[in-house]
């Protein structure tokens, strides 16, 4: 791709603006242990002239390649937690920037909303990108999601499924709240939801992220299902999901991909010790397991 000579001003500016504070940083500390330092987006705006397209990409990018530095170590642990706060501020000044960046939405959907927990943060996100991108289904989608999954707003969900189904042509998005909703429970929802979030990622590290999400919870609706048949059968709830495997519900204990082990609340619901995050590591002298807090 060519550059006009009439640009390079303003690259150089960005470039000295976003790129040198990193590799000073670099230079100091490990890569992976903070995302470093970036302007505040009026002085990044100011910068950028008419080349903000170019530094929104640049923060995405910068993002991309901090998260992706730590899924690339992890072995069921993180070695420090990441600095989400930091990653949430680049998503956020990267769409004020260049509204139209599709890269800053999945990335806020995948990370804001299962590892962070800021479910509102992320709808604001997808709600400001769908006043740009309007013909884009996906956004609608995410939001959707969000609603029905985490927040239990069925008419919310309902509304942002309808939209989908508008922009996308297809009846799927209009009834999938309620198809799902209607069976076992919320579990089915996210795995038709991670599946297709898998199957449009493009990143490595986000697509790994949501495969092992998907792993987990095709081992939650394993636990569900024999839950279900023993209380179908017994009357009652099994003491734990040991329980299932000793009376042949189960024929053997699920895997955590996230390291936990699987265990029943009082009320049945199936959770995991990992909290469906993977553990830090600290070292002071020694190492301690620490379980990350979503």
């Amino acid at each position: 791709m060519k550059v006009s000579i009439s640009l390079l001003p303003p690259l150089v500016v960005l470039y000295l603006l976003i790129i040198v504070p990193l590799s000073g940083y670099m230079r100091e500390e490990p890569f992976i242990e903070k995302l470093g330092y970036v302007p505040s987006v009026p002085v990044l705006k100011a910068a950028a002239v008419d080349q903000k397209e170019l530094v929104g990409a640049l923060l995405v990018m910068k993002v991309l390649m901090y998260f992706g530095g730590l899924i690339d170590k992890q072995k069921n642990e993180l070695p420090i937690p990441p600095d989400y706060p930091a990653m949430s501020r680049m998503i956020h000044g990267a769409v004020q920037l260049d509204p139209y960046n599709m890269d800053a939405y999945y990335f806020g959907q995948a990370i804001l909303v299962w590892d962070v927990g800021k479910v509102e943060i992320a709808n604001e996100l997808l709600d400001y990108g769908m006043r740009y991108r309007t013909w884009d289904w996906y956004l609608p989608y995410f939001a959707g999601f969000n609603h029905a999954y985490f927040q239990k707003d069925y008419a919310g969900a309902a509304r942002y499924y309808q939209l989908a189904g508008k922009l996308s042509g297809s009846d799927l998005f209009k009834n999938l709240a309620g198809r799902y909703l209607q069976e076992s429970g919320k579990t089915a929802l996210a795995l038709a939801y991670l599946t297709a979030m898998e199957k449009g990622e493009k990143n490595p590290a986000i697509k790994k992220s949501f495969h092992t999400r998907i792993l987990a919870f095709k081992a939650v609706r394993r636990i569900e299902i024999a839950r279900d048949r023993y209380r179908q059968t017994n009357g009652a709830l099994p003491a734990a999901v040991e329980a299932l495997v000793k009376e042949g519900y189960l024929s053997s204990l699920p895997i955590d991909p996230y390291g936990g082990r699987f265990y029943l609340e009082p009320d049945g619901r199936v959770t995991t010790t990992s909290k469906f995050a993977f553990a830090f590591l600290k070292s002071a002298g020694k190492k301690n397991k620490v379980h990350g807090e979503r």
